[in-house]
């Protein structure tokens, strides 16, 4: 897709998600869309965001065209800042030095939680998944960026298993289960922009996307939303972000 005035769903879902970094910043990225969005960032607006990978990077700079297709590709350590082990990374997120979790997975449910283990019965799984990973790390002891497509499938009302923990059963039971920190800071998607309220922790649309009714959101969702107050609508992607985005991705590995 050429006309930069058009765009696909990852594309939308990456400039979104990279406008909800800020500079200085430290994030803790997977493969994918998260990549892409904290990659451009870093080159539209904050150019001291420091992107972390599980497999041991600090401080990734990737390069146009040189995607990784995974966290331990060493084409992800040139010109990083440091290249420690899985554990010594994962250490930063417990000892509080990591800003920014950035994921995706294959269900969401109203408190945040995401499921990437399987779906169906545990005994007898109608689907297995690629599993946790640093998944339950990264998501107890940060707040949580997650990019992901937008079907009533995804948007369950509970989760087949919790992979990574969101706020579990919603109002205190995060922090009563011993996270006191972090959570789910926003669920970007095609259709709109999802933060959680503050007391109740259930999933709230916060802005809408352009050409996006709430009736589409609703009804692509398997449990009853809330809407703020102040629902906005997002600015669409601008020819510059769709540019660098293409720029970085030229094989669409990502963004097709």
């Amino acid at each position: 897709m050429t006309d930069s005035t058009r765009h696909t769903a990852s594309e939308m879902l990456a400039i979104l998600s990279a406008r909800q970094l800020r500079e200085g910043q430290v994030v803790f990225a997977g493969i994918g869309v998260p990549l892409l969005a904290a990659t451009l960032a870093q080159r539209l607006r904050c150019p001291g965001l420091t992107i972390l990978f599980e497999g041991g990077v600090i401080g990734a700079f990737v390069e146009p065209g040189k995607l990784p297709p995974s966290t331990n590709d060493q084409r992800c350590t040139k010109r990083a800042n440091m290249v420690l082990g899985s554990a010594e990374v994962l250490l930063l997120l417990q000892r509080g030095y990591v800003d920014i979790g950035f994921m995706g997975g294959a269900q969401i449910d109203k408190y945040g939680n995401l499921n990437s283990s399987f779906i169906g019965d545990s005994d007898n799984p109608k689907i297995r998944l690629p599993g946790t990973g640093g998944g339950n790390d990264i998501s107890s002891l940060t707040n949580m960026i997650v990019a992901m497509k937008h079907e009533k499938r995804r948007f369950v009302d509970h989760v087949d298993f919790i992979t990574s923990p969101g706020f579990i059963r919603g109002g205190n039971s995060r922090a009563e289960s011993g996270l006191p920190e972090g959570g789910m800071f926003r669920v970007i998607t095609e259709l709109a922009v999802f933060s959680f309220d503050d007391t109740s922790r259930l999933m709230k649309v916060l802005a809408l996307n352009p050409g996006i009714t709430r009736e589409q959101v609703q009804d692509n969702t398997g449990f009853d939303l809330i809407f703020d107050d102040q629902l906005s609508v997002t600015e669409p992607p601008t020819e510059h972000e769709l540019t660098t985005l293409r720029m970085l991705d030229p094989d669409r590995l990502f963004i097709a």
